[in-house]
């Protein structure tokens, strides 16, 4: 049997355990497991071996960087933000992975949206670090709106930017300080959030300057700043296909499973549902 697993600490509302079952079907693999290994920090380094015993699992908060002292290899992802969610052990190698940013990237793809243009997003802190790096380093023209006070949170961006000679350019604005259009806005703040629900972090105004609208948040499903977009006929994606789509890429780097667009959206939906509940 396969075993596999999610490291992280609490781990009381985790999604992965549904999301993750729901690929090995779709695979066809029926010989697994997959167990959350809640783990207070104090005993990380005593359960490490029987986390590396597992054929591959994935990691949360807060262990994304201390993940790191105990496998063997990082890939080029991992590298560029020193961050690791995914451990693949290929043979008793340990090899280190950061699928944020392509389930990013794929659940963008799969809706239709680009990062080459004029994007806006709004935050910088943590997964805003990873999205803003991944929009300049693919082209954009990316202007970063935060609150004053945070903007030395857009400091790793343009260090970046600047060490690997990515091509997109980097604007920083308040709030109140965005105009123009852009063909994509990208919420990486947590406004919206739950319990929070009727707050955006922008106006309606510059809502229906934007071709495009991501938000990273997927509880609840439809935020303040999705309905907007779609009350302006505007096309939206948000946090629950990034959450399944980095999922789906772990899947191929553990057992090189593939999967169509329309299953992967149904299971989008079925999360979704499932959370609801």
């Amino acid at each position: 049997m396969k075993k596999y697993g999610l490291l992280g600490y609490p781990l009381k509302h985790t999604m992965s355990p549904p999301i993750h079952n729901r690929l090995f079907e779709l695979a066809g693999v029926k010989d697994f497991s997959y167990e959350v290994k809640e783990i207070p920090p104090e005993e990380l380094p005593s359960k490490a071996e029987e986390l590396l015993a597992l054929d591959g699992f994935n990691i949360t908060i807060p262990y994304k960087v201390d993940i790191i002292k105990y496998i063997d290899e990082l890939d080029d992802s991992a590298k560029r933000y020193n961050s690791v969610n995914c451990v693949t052990n290929k043979n008793g190698k340990h090899i280190g992975s950061n699928t944020d940013c392509d389930g990013f990237l794929r659940s963008l793809s799969a809706a239709g949206a680009s990062l080459e243009g004029k994007v806006l997003q709004c935050g910088c802190g943590g997964v805003g670090r990873m999205t803003a790096i991944e929009a300049v380093r693919h082209g954009a023209e990316l202007t970063i709106s935060v609150l004053p006070g945070f903007e030395n949170t857009v400091d790793p961006v343009k260090e970046y930017a600047e060490k690997n000679g990515a091509k997109g350019s980097i604007t920083v604005v308040h709030p109140e300080e965005i105009s123009g259009s852009f063909d994509l806005l990208v919420n990486a703040s947590p406004v919206g959030m739950f319990p929070k629900v009727d707050d955006c972090p922008v106006t309606e105004d510059v809502v229906k300057r934007c071709g495009f609208v991501f938000d990273i948040i997927y509880n609840p499903e439809v935020t303040k700043l999705i309905q907007t977009a779609k009350n302006h006929g505007i096309k939206t994606a948000g946090g629950m296909a990034m959450l399944v789509w980095q999922a789906v890429v772990a899947h191929e780097y553990w057992d090189g499973s593939r999967y169509n667009d329309s299953d992967i959206e149904q299971l989008i939906a079925d999360m979704h549902r499932l959370m609801a509940q």
